[in-house]
């Protein structure tokens, strides 16, 4: 089954501007041809057209911000990081500077929490062996007196700021709150500090008093899914995940066997579909999206959802739309975004029928 997934509708009029150029990004990858994607002419008219619109966007934030306007210049940053993620996503290395890439994301991230004032807080905890985590806290615009949040976790090697230029834009009129953290850094490289730096941050939002202590979620993208998964295993707090679903269960070791010598998703061997279930299986809704955001492949996702739908767990998979690419693939983002948070907000606000398997 195809999902039609368009962009998440602005709230109380605010967000408008953003959720037509979502919208129009959405429909420019969908509208993605291989034989177009490969060619470097188009490849780069495209790069230049999403940049210029990023520009322009960025340039309007600018004087709105000088001529008083706190919530034009928010929505418009938000409108350039999400042109200069599409630009990204297109990208090959040589096609764009990447240093002139990230000033203009960190220029957008920058003059967002600016105008944000104290909606986007920075934060800091204290860590193992005294280290000092930091994060950024993104407080639910419309929510009563506690509002649900989603600990957002990031591959290692990837700049936390990539993930928030990203999944901000998405969560503009969210209802929940948002935590971005990084525990890739040199001080909780280890598993057993990761978890201790992940405990700790549920820690920090239950003494939050505006944070709901039985909403909170994790969303982790890349290695920051395996590290979703290991405190959703360990932690009951835990009302929603994100997550890969168990670096250690035979469908993920069967997948990084296959990687590790070149082989593509096997066939169907007839191991049973229980056996995928861990010995410990994740209590709390499960979504794994399938590619680069989790590392699990489509067989692999699906065999696990079947184990753990067989033991009665809640357990979801989504296929992203993703298309062939010189060094790799493009993704719509937009559309997975979108779909992460319609099923974050279906586990921890108004309950939501949605497909146990959806393809963007």
């Amino acid at each position: 089954m195809q999902a039609d997934h368009r962009s998440r509708p602005s709230c109380n009029g605010a967000g408008r501007n953003l959720a037509r150029l979502r919208s129009r990004a959405s429909g420019f990858f969908e509208s993605l041809s291989v034989a177009e994607l490969v060619r470097e002419t188009r490849r780069h008219v495209w790069i230049s057209d999403w940049s210029r619109i990023a520009d322009e966007h960025l340039a309007f934030a600018a004087t709105a911000r000088k001529d008083g306007s706190a919530q034009d210049a928010r929505e418009a940053w938000l409108c350039g990081l999400t042109a200069l993620e599409v630009a990204r996503s297109l990208a090959c290395p040589g096609d764009l500077d990447g240093t002139d890439l990230a000033e203009k994301v960190g220029q957008g991230l920058r003059g967002f929490a600016d105008d944000a004032g104290p909606a986007i807080q920075p934060v800091e905890i204290d860590g193992p062996d005294e280290a000092v985590l930091a994060g950024f806290f993104l407080p639910a615009r419309h929510h009563g007196s506690s509002a649900p949040v989603v600990i957002c976790v990031g591959d290692e090697g990837m700049a936390r700021g990539s993930m928030m230029s990203r999944l901000l834009p998405g969560s503009l009129c969210g209802t929940m709150s948002l935590l971005f953290i990084d525990v890739g850094q040199p001080s909780v490289r280890r598993p057993s500090r990761q978890e201790q730096a992940l405990h700790g941050w549920l820690d920090y939002l239950e003494a939050r008093s505006d944070v709901d202590p039985q909403r909170i979620a994790i969303y982790g993208e890349g290695a920051g899914a395996a590290h979703a998964s290991r405190l959703a295993f360990s932690d009951r707090r835990i009302a929603a995940a994100i997550c890969d679903g168990g670096v250690a269960m035979p469908a993920m070791r069967r997948a990084w066997l296959r990687r590790t010598i070149g082989m593509g998703p096997s066939v169907d061997d007839g191991t049973a579909a229980a056996s995928l279930v861990p010995s410990r299986r994740i209590a709390c809704p499960l979504l794994v999206v399938v590619g680069s955001r989790s590392m699990v492949w489509e067989q692999d996702a699906l065999e696990l959802q079947a184990g753990y739908r067989q033991a009665g767990a809640d357990c979801s998979v989504a296929v992203p739309n993703r298309i062939p690419h010189p060094l790799g693939e493009v993704e719509n983002f937009v559309a997975v975004d979108d779909f992460i948070f319609e099923w974050l907000d279906g586990k921890l606000g108004a309950e939501r029928k949605l497909d146990a398997v959806t393809y963007l």
